[in-house]
């Protein structure tokens, strides 16, 4: 048990053990910490009755600080436990979630931006900075997997040759965000030249070895060196979005994750799959837990997409209209 020092010590732990049978390792730290500070912030105050009134919730959401996403996703977890509080006979004030502006627009590269980014990771070598007798080879197949498959660069670095499944064109992703497990499909082209690569680098019959390993093979390559050689060929091919507003994403390569679904989306509406299929279907095979994620992903620019972009929007207006809070996700 966990010592809290609040009137509300012995609930908060009990709720916490009923918490961690159904929460991922990070979500239950989440609640941990955020749990923490409102019993700090009770103790404080010397609360000594069993009740949250409203004046007492409103204090308390005062001192949360952060982007309103973070506030709101503090007050989910405190709203969660203030029901269990009530399940148990406390009084308490229910709190509203406040509503997040669902202004996301990622950066969506080109077809000319793509034929250039990869050109130039095709030629791409190591320097001082980053001495990976990997990368020259490797680079280039990070980006084809990040733009051909969809994954997340983190997914894509922890992968191992025991993780592949060439006769079925699988990738076994066995920790994805929030500890999840899933099976992603490759096109057979992108098998085809993953087995080119990995029998070029001399790992085709080395279960436990990185597909894309760092200078030491025992150990996958850095986010930041993916970053960095990334940035690189941004800002060499002149690729950057001025004037970038709050809600805009500037391009990265995690932009290649949201070019491989519009691209999946648009073209499966293009072969007549029906949008209350072909949504679901990327949202399981994105590892998203919920379609709210997936929206996300398809708040393209209107001028390039517009198709496209009025097909989800008449979609999401009736999944989910209205929505109180979001999930932020990468």
């Amino acid at each position: 048990m966990l010592n809290f020092r609040s009137i509300f010590k012995d609930d908060i732990n009990n709720f916490l053990a009923i918490r961690e049978t159904v929460l991922s390792d990070s979500t239950f730290k989440r609640y941990i910490r955020y749990l923490t500070s409102f019993d700090v912030f009770l103790a404080n105050i010397g609360l000594h009755e069993k009740e949250i009134s409203e004046p007492i919730f409103n204090e308390w959401q005062k001192t949360i600080t952060g982007k309103v996403i973070t506030k709101a996703g503090k007050i989910v977890i405190i709203r969660t436990f203030i029901r269990y509080l009530q399940s148990l006979g406390v009084s308490a004030y229910t709190p509203v979630i406040p509503k997040i502006p669902n202004d996301y627009i990622p950066y969506i590269f080109s077809d000319e931006e793509l034929n250039q980014i990869f050109s130039v990771a095709d030629n791409i070598i190591s320097t001082k900075a980053q001495p990976n007798p990997y990368l020259k080879t490797a680079f280039p197949m990070i980006l084809r997997i990040l733009y051909g498959s969809g994954l997340r660069i983190g997914e894509t670095l922890a992968l191992q040759m025991k993780d592949i499944d060439f006769d079925g064109g699988i990738l076994r992703i066995l920790h994805a965000k929030n500890d999840k497990f899933r099976l992603v499909p490759m096109s057979p082209s992108l098998t085809e030249i993953l087995r080119r690569y990995c029998l070029a680098i001399g790992i085709f019959s080395s279960p436990d070895a990185f597909l894309f390993p760092s200078p030491d093979p025992k150990r996958p390559m850095s986010l930041q060196t993916v970053k960095n050689k990334f940035e690189v060929i941004l800002k060499n091919l002149g690729i950057k979005l001025p004037n970038r507003k709050r809600y805009e994403r500037g391009p990265c390569q995690h932009c290649l994750r949201h070019v491989f679904v519009l691209k999946s989306f648009t073209k499966a509406q293009k072969n007549g799959r029906n949008i209350d299929d072909n949504v679901p279907f990327l949202s399981i095979y994105l590892g998203h837990d919920s379609l709210k994620e997936t929206e996300k992903y398809l708040k393209f620019s209107s001028e390039l997409f517009p198709d496209a972009l009025k097909l989800f929007e008449d979609y999401t207006t009736l999944v989910f209209p209205e929505a109180d809070y979001e999930k932020q996700t990468v």
